[in-house]
């Protein structure tokens, strides 16, 4: 059983945030119907930011709360659907810009699109040796890969970046975590294009690029997904929902939390939730969460808390720790 500890959180988003008054101009929509629907009053999005900087600002922010030397850190993941570029990684493009070029550390992506930070976590668990740091982020530049002209998907998700220092240590706390993929032979989630071996030397067709999503199956899927990865933790833990102090989910949709907690007949206010002010902001989302819980006040030392997502692929994942 690994023995890990929290040490540090962090969060970056873009400057320009695009309220739900502002897309009643741009697509026919409205501000009530988007929050009935979804929960969500605002999101950022990036104009200049790419990913890798707000990947970079996230660590930054995480680093300094951990009040370690990014020297310490000897694995760097970043979970990402929206790399700036096939390659180099985005880890490695926020190694360049931390500035940890000279120092020994294994950088790389991981893409389980929004359950990608809990699936990096659970790697970086496993890559430590004792006393070893690794630095976990996701971030999400979804604006670039979303039809602004489609109501059902471009109401759902931002950009932005979250971050955490973790730190194997025999002073640290037991940590349980499960993942699992599914597979999505219908495509309920995806973003469609070519394989590359039948990409012809001129651009692909601008609309392969755009996220697509059938919105009733993903529901059905990120309920019944979400509650299976919260049972399993408990069990390899054994504790129970009354020993838990707080879940922090994946930021989807509110409707989606709503009927997770009605089916495991848990409080609302036992989940937190940030969707209102970021929408969806995929493999960031729980990291965000995160970050914005502790800055908040809501994390204490001794508490039990429960991460937990969904995405694309089909995945899920989960991770319950001791702070």
């Amino acid at each position: 059983m690994d023995q890990i500890q929290l040490l540090g959180c962090g969060y970056a988003c873009p400057k320009q945030k695009i309220t739900n008054q502002h897309l009643e101009t741009l697509i026919d929509t409205s501000d009530e119907w988007i929050v009935q629907r979804t929960g969500i009053h605002a999101r950022y999005v990036a104009t200049k930011e790419t990913t890798s900087y707000l990947a970079a600002q996230a660590a930054q922010a995480a680093i300094k709360d951990a009040k370690i030397d990014q020297k310490e850190i000897k694995v760097l993941i970043v979970a990402t659907l929206t790399a700036d570029q096939p390659m180099p990684s985005t880890a490695c493009l926020v190694q360049e810009q931390l500035k940890m070029m000279d120092q020994p550390l294994m950088a790389f992506d991981l893409n389980a699109a929004c359950s990608g930070f809990l699936f990096a976590l659970q790697c970086a668990c496993g890559l430590l040796k004792e006393n070893e740091c690794a630095l976990v982020i996701g971030a999400e530049n979804l604006s670039k890969i979303i039809d602004w002209q489609d109501r059902s998907t471009c109401i759902l998700f931002g950009d932005g970046a979250g971050a955490a220092v973790i730190k194997k240590s025999s002073e640290g706390k037991p940590i349980w975590h499960f993942a699992q993929s599914k597979g999505d032979p219908k495509r309920v989630l995806d973003i469609p294009g070519k394989s590359l071996s039948t990409i012809p030397c001129v651009n692909v067709e601008e609309s392969y690029r755009y996220l697509h999503m059938d919105g009733k199956e993903v529901f059905r899927f990120a309920v019944g997904a979400m509650e299976e990865a919260i049972q399993q933790v408990m069990k390899q833990s054994g504790y129970t929902l009354e020993d838990i102090d707080l879940i922090i989910p994946h930021q989807a949709n509110i409707r989606i939390l709503m009927s997770v907690a009605r089916h495991m007949k848990v409080e609302m206010n036992r989940f937190y939730v940030n969707l209102d002010r970021f929408g969806n902001t995929s493999a960031a989302s729980v990291p965000i969460a995160l970050s914005q819980a502790k800055e908040e006040g809501r994390l204490q030392k001794g508490m039990k808390i429960i991460l937990v997502g969904f995405g694309g692929g089909l995945t899920y994942a989960a991770s319950l720790l001791e702070l």
